[in-house]
Formats: C-alpha cells, structure tokens, sequence
C-alpha cells in the first residue's frame, strides 16, 4: 500500500485463537497495549474489510488484518527519574545497559517511561541531531532486548559514532539462545532485510526493499534442540539478527513475531542480548569496549539447559 500509516498482517495458524490486541502488540512491539486497545476501539483496526472495535476479538488462521496508525502528534518530551545502569560516560558519551522491556525512545503510545526519558532526567545535554524525541540516540535496540547502547552528549561526538556505525567499524555482539542445533560451528548471513511485504508490521529477507544485511554467528554451546550463539553485527537493520536466525530455520527462543508462538522454557520475549560493545572514542580516537552480565531470566534459561560456557 502506498499509505505508510496502513499496516497488513496475515493470521498464520500459529496466531489462531489469539485475542486481537495481543496479536497487535506482537508485530508493532514499539506500540504499548493500552495504545493499540484504543485504535481497537475507535475503528482503526479492520478484519477481512470489516471494521472491528473489540479488543478481545479472537482471530482466525486467514483473517487479513487492516491497521490504521494517525499520524503522530507533537511529542514534549520530559525527564524522568528512572534508574540508568550507567557502564561508562564522560563528556562526550554514555554508554547504558538497557533492560528488557524498556523502549529506547518515545513513539506511538509510549511518551514515557523510555530510556531517552530517563537519559534526560541524567543528563543535561545531548546531541540534538535526531531531534527532540531521539535526541543522544546513536543507534537503537529491541524493546524486549537488553543490553549495551551508546548515547551521544554532542553533535561531534555524535557524528563520530554515526560514521563508525555506517562503516560497520562499531564491535557489537550479542547472546542469544535459538532452535535447533547447527551443523557447522559459526557461518556468516548475507542477505537482505526491508519491510515485510506481506506483513508490513514485520521485517523480512527481501529483495524488493531490502537494504544490505550481514550477521556473523558462532555457536558456543549446543543443547540438542537449542543452540546458545554468538551473533556479530556487521550491519545493523531493524530486527536484523531475529530475522536472520529466522531465515536460516533458526528463529530465537521466545520470539513470538519470527519464531513459534508457544512459549517453552519460561521465555516470554525474545532471549537476544547486546553483550559487548567497541568503538573509537570521538574525541580521543582510543578503541574502548565494554561488556554486560547476561540478565537473570537469561541466565536462567541457560541453566535450565544444563549451560557450561563461561565467558
């Protein structure tokens, strides 16, 4: 479609029985619940043509889902006093260890409780280059992923750490837990990630938008139906590594959106974590890397699975 606030999703039969709001909040994860619950209800959302203001409708393996997203309004948005696990900062940079389930910046329905609100609460300059609702937002990572991000103080540094990110000379790699077990020990994904052409909501391996994509993975430890992999970040597109483990039949545990809908193992979200990050500094040039601990349900599900391998 060519309005971009028009949004498609397909029922797959994994969906099948799932409440409509809950089907909602799987695909635009950026979007809070309570959100999507009053697009319900003010007929933003229609089923097979039909509008449908019921949030606890129960869809149906086929239905095609129409969603209408308004344009956004002007965002004010304010500081608040959220705790920040600070790794590193200086005046010029932060870096953070994000947790699960906190949304790194204000968007459709979530105008608080964001790391960029916390960040502002902290501190009382940031680079103004993505503007009033980004502003220090280098790059970004999943909601319901957690780990190390790199926040901008100025627009010098800022830049800096853009241009690193553009030349995929920035170190950044990640924990996650996927299906199945791998006949080799560490490959390389090169393939292209756009908009999901069936599924707007959804990112895909597709070569009608897609933009380059490359992941590099090495397994650490296998469990026989689950593998615990080390994925490196040669680009960085939305979603990339939860679409490229999909794509080679490897989707992570506890991704709903790419992955089984049934949860196992106690993984209600995606078991993906940014665990170390490397980059020159901007105003020194001096390479600097940082790691993070696993988060506790992480580590959890690890031992779950009898786990061994110590960083």
């Amino acid at each position: 479609m060519d309005n971009l606030n028009l949004f498609e999703v397909k029922i797959e039969e994994d969906l099948q029985g799932t409440r409509l709001d809950v089907v909602l909040s799987l695909v635009l994860e950026e979007a809070s619940r309570s959100y999507l619950q009053k697009l319900i209800e003010a007929g933003k959302v229609q089923i097979n043509g039909v509008p449908c203001a019921s949030k606890k409708w129960k869809v149906k393996k086929g239905d095609e889902i129409l969603l209408e997203i308004p344009e956004p309004e002007a965002l004010d948005v304010m500081p608040e006093d959220i705790p920040l696990t600070i790794v590193y900062e200086d005046e010029d940079l932060l870096v953070v260890n994000k947790p699960k389930g906190m949304v790194v910046h204000p968007g459709a329905g979530n105008t608080s409780g964001t790391l960029v609100n916390a960040i502002l609460f902290h501190c009382d300059h940031l680079s103004s280059i993505n503007g009033v609702i980004r502003p220090g937002i280098v790059h970004r990572i999943d909601k319901d992923t957690s780990g190390l991000l790199m926040v901008a103080k100025n627009d010098i540094a800022h830049r800096s750490l853009a241009e690193q990110l553009a030349n995929h000379s920035i170190t950044r790699a990640y924990r996650a837990i996927v299906y199945h077990n791998f006949t080799e020990d560490e490959g390389t994904v090169n393939a292209p990630i756009g908009r999901d052409p069936k599924n707007r909501l959804k990112m895909a391996v597709t070569k009608q938008n897609g933009r380059e994509a490359v992941t590099h993975y090495k397994v650490l430890e296998r469990f026989g139906n689950f593998t615990y992999v080390e994925a490196r970040l040669e680009t960085g597109r939305t979603h990339q590594i939860r679409v490229h483990m999909a794509y080679i039949k490897h989707p992570l545990l506890g991704d709903a959106v790419y992955g089984p809908h049934k949860q196992v193992l106690g993984a209600e979200t995606q078991m993906l974590h940014a665990k170390v990050l490397g980059f020159k500094h901007p105003r020194t040039n001096e390479y600097m890397e940082f790691d993070s601990d696993l988060p506790e349900e992480f580590q959890k599900i690890l031992n779950k699975l009898g786990g061994t391998y110590h960083e």
